[in-house]
C-alpha cells in the first residue's frame, strides 16, 4: 500500500512540476517579442521565405584557383513559396562568393530574404540553399537509432534532449531579453534541466537523486570557480567575435551581454557532467544490490574508481570539443606567427582556455560528490524501498 502511495505521489509530483515548467514557458516566451533589428528603410521589414529557382537566365561564373569555389553572378528567376508575397516570380542577382556561395538551378528549392516596403515594394536576393528536409532527415534518423537501440531509456532521452533544447529557446533565452541576469537564468535553466534529464532516464530512486545531487554541487562549485576566473583574467561577453552585434541588441533589450560568456561556459558542460553523474550512481547502485554487505566507504571507493577511469576521458572530450570549435582561430594566429605572448593573451584564446578548464573541473569535482551522495543515500534508502515493495497490499 506504501509502495502504491509512493507512485501515486510521485505522479502528482511530476504532474505539479510539468504544470508549472509550461506555466514558465507561456510566462516568459509568450510574452517576449523583438522588434526586427535590420532593414533598409523605416517601416520596412526583412523576412526569410521558401522559394524555388524557376530559371537561370544567365551565369557569369569562373572558377577561384586558391579556394576552388565558383566565384561570379548569376541573374535568376525565382518564385517565391511562402509569406505575404506567396506566388510573386522575380528576377534577381545571385552574386556568388567565399561567404554566399548559393550556386541557382532550374527547379532547387532556396530560402530567399525579402525586405520589404509594402506588399507591392519589395527586394529580393537568395540567402541559402533550403536545408532543412535534410536536417529534419538527419534528426530522425538519430531519433530513430536512439530508440531502437536504447529501446525506453533511448525513448527518454529524446525527451531529455527536446527537454532541454525548450528550455534553453523558450525559457533561457526570453529570461535575458526580459533584463535577467544571464547568471541566474543560466543556473536557473541548468537546474531545472538536471533534475529533469536525470528524472526522465534514471526514474524515481536513490539513485537519481544521489545523481541530481552530485551534479547540482559539481556545478555549484564550478559556478564559483569560474566566477572568479573570468573576474581576474577580465574576460566578459563583450571579449566573442560576436561583441558588436551584442552591443547592439543590448541597446534595444534590457539583456546584460557581458554575463553571457559566464551562461555559455556553465551550458556547454552540462551534458558531461550529467553523463558522469548517472553513471556512477547506476555502478553504486548495482554494486549495492548484487551485494547487500558493502559498506558506505567500499561503495565510496568503488564509485571513485568508476569516476577516475571516466573522469580522464571526459576531460579530454571537453577539451578535445572546445579545442575542435577554435580550430579556424588557431590556423589563423599559425599563419599571422603571433607570438607567445600575443597568443596566451588574446581574448579569444583565453575564452577557450577558460571553457575547458572550468567544464573540465565541473566533471572532476562531480565525481567524488556523487560517490559520496550514492554511498550514504543508496545503501540507507534503497533497503527500505525494497521491505515496502514486499509487504502484501492488504
Amino acid at each position: 500500500m506504501n509502495l502504491k502511495k509512493s507512485k501515486i505521489w510521485s505522479v502528482l509530483a511530476g504532474t505539479a512540476a510539468l504544470g508549472i515548467y509550461v506555466w514558465l514557458l507561456f510566462l516568459f516566451y509568450s510574452h517576449t517579442r523583438i522588434d526586427a533589428m535590420y532593414s533598409s528603410a523605416a517601416g520596412s521589414y526583412v523576412r526569410y521565405e521558401k522559394a524555388a529557382v524557376v530559371a537561370v537566365d544567365a551565369e557569369f561564373l569562373n572558377r577561384d584557383q586558391a579556394t576552388g569555389f565558383t566565384v561570379g553572378y548569376q541573374i535568376v528567376k525565382v518564385k517565391i513559396l511562402s509569406g505575404e508575397h506567396k506566388g510573386a516570380t522575380v528576377t534577381v542577382r545571385n552574386s556568388l562568393n567565399y561567404t554566399t556561395n548559393v550556386r541557382a538551378r532550374a527547379g532547387a528549392g532556396i530560402i530567399v530574404c525579402i525586405d520589404t516596403a509594402d506588399k507591392d515594394r519589395f527586394d529580393t536576393w537568395i540567402y541559402s540553399y533550403d536545408r532543412s528536409p535534410y536536417l529534419y532527415l538527419f534528426m530522425l534518423l538519430f531519433i530513430a537509432a536512439l530508440c531502437s537501440i536504447g529501446g525506453g531509456r533511448g525513448i527518454r532521452s529524446v525527451m531529455g534532449i527536446v527537454f532541454t533544447f525548450s528550455s534553453i529557446i523558450f525559457l533561457f533565452v526570453p529570461m535575458l531579453y526580459r533584463g535577467y541576469s544571464p547568471a541566474l537564468a543560466s543556473m536557473v535553466v541548468v537546474l531545472i534541466t538536471i533534475c529533469v534529464t536525470l528524472l526522465l532516464l534514471g526514474g524515481f530512486g536513490t539513485k537519481t537523486l544521489s545523481a541530481i545531487l552530485g551534479s547540482i554541487s559539481g556545478i555549484v562549485i564550478s559556478m564559483l570557480f569560474l566566477m572568479a576566473a573570468l573576474k581576474i583574467t577580465h574576460l566578459s561577453g563583450f571579449s566573442s567575435n560576436e561583441a558588436d552585434m551584442l552591443i547592439q541588441v543590448a541597446g534595444k533589450t534590457h539583456m546584460k551581454a557581458g554575463e553571457l560568456l559566464f551562461a555559455a561556459i556553465l551550458i556547454s558542460s552540462l551534458g558531461a557532467i550529467m553523463d558522469i553523474a548517472i553513471s556512477i550512481a547506476s555502478s553504486v547502485n548495482e554494486l549495492a544490490a548484487s551485494n547487500r554487505a558493502l559498506g558506505a566507504k567500499e561503495l565510496f571507493n568503488s564509485g571513485m574508481n568508476v569516476g577516475r577511469d571516466m573522469m580522464g576521458t571526459m576531460a579530454n572530450t571537453l577539451i578535445i570539443a572546445f579545442t575542435g570549435t577554435s580550430l579556424n582561430l588557431l590556423v589563423l594566429l599559425y599563419s599571422w606567427n603571433v607570438t607567445y605572448y600575443q597568443l596566451i593573451n588574446n581574448s579569444m584564446i583565453g575564452i577557450y582556455i577558460i571553457q575547458a578548464v572550468s567544464g573540465s573541473i565541473a566533471v572532476i569535482l562531480t565525481v567524488p560528490l556523487v560517490a559520496f551522495f550514492s554511498s550514504r543515500l543508496i545503501p540507507a534508502i534503497s533497503p527500505l524501498s525494497r521491505a515496502h515493495a514486499t509487504q502484501s497490499p492488504s
